[in-house]
């Protein structure tokens, strides 16, 4: 069965029984999210971080403290996702199938929107999607953009990238814009070096891909951004995603479409 065909149980059911990928092109219509956990005491400082910097991390769903499964993922977030990663005093310290043995009571499951979620709607629209077409990760960097700090959180903006084709970054703009819970409209196009990225052949999460003649490096805002400033802020203990092995949602990447006309908070005018 082709996994865009799968159902999220169908999906969750496989990864717990330990099938290991990334997630761009599963369950075609579903809703992606990104995982970050972290001890109660932390728990509103995240959600504060994710408000200042909402562009980057927006939150879908949020669990009760030592919850595994939220209104929105009725699966098992230690189990049910394809890759996770362990951190200890804000360095990365395994990656592992399950997190059922590392699970803490005290911990607080954040759901970040996903990118992934617009990808359908961008080929639809007839902009291509190279990871998809290769069937690898997709690329993210960390960028030398800042995010705006709180008390105890910082770290840098996390992207991710898709070459488009110069004629069609505006479609591309257009149509991303209009999913604002899943990072929204692209936050750079064109010279990577000008957010501080060195070199798109090394990403530091996912896998490179081409930028052929003709196309415009183009950079969204990335869920992984919370774990990279896990890491710059030295955080005691937290649960992620491998990023690009995401949590599929029990919920429609339409009901994150905004289909009302007025200002967007992330600079652009919905048609």
């Amino acid at each position: 069965m082709d996994v865009a065909d799968l159902t999220p149980a169908q999906a969750r059911e496989r990864f717990r029984a330990g099938e290991r990928a990334p997630t761009a092109g599963w369950c075609r219509g579903w809703t992606q999210a990104n995982l970050i956990a972290v001890p109660r005491p932390l728990a509103y400082e995240l959600l504060l971080f994710a408000h200042r910097n909402a562009q980057a991390c927006p939150v879908l769903d949020v669990g009760e403290p030592g919850s595994y499964s939220s209104a929105l993922f009725r699966g098992d977030l230690r189990t049910d996702l394809p890759g996770y990663r362990l951190y200890r005093d804000g360095r990365p310290v395994a990656d592992a199938g399950d997190v059922v043995a590392e699970w803490r009571a005290d911990l607080v499951p954040f759901l970040i929107g996903c990118s992934f979620t617009f990808e359908g709607a961008l080929l639809a629209a007839g902009v291509p999607v190279r990871h998809l077409e290769l069937g690898t990760n997709v690329p993210m960097y960390r960028t030398s953009v800042a995010c705006e700090p709180t008390a105890t959180l910082s770290g840098p903006l996390v992207v991710s990238m898709r070459p488009v084709p110069e004629e069609l970054v505006e479609t591309a703009a257009e149509v991303s814009g209009r999913y604002p819970m899943v990072h929204g409209a692209p936050v750079h196009v064109g010279d990577p070096a000008a957010i501080g990225i060195a070199d798109l052949a090394r990403p530091d999460f996912g896998d490179p891909v081409e930028v052929r003649a003709g196309e415009v490096p183009v950079f969204w805002a990335c869920g992984v951004t919370p774990q990279a400033a896990v890491m710059a802020s030295g955080v005691e203990f937290a649960i992620g995603h491998l990023p690009g092995h995401m949590a599929i949602m029990d919920v429609r990447d339409e009901d994150y479409r905004e289909t009302w006309r007025g200002a967007s908070p992330y600079g652009w005018t919905p048609g």
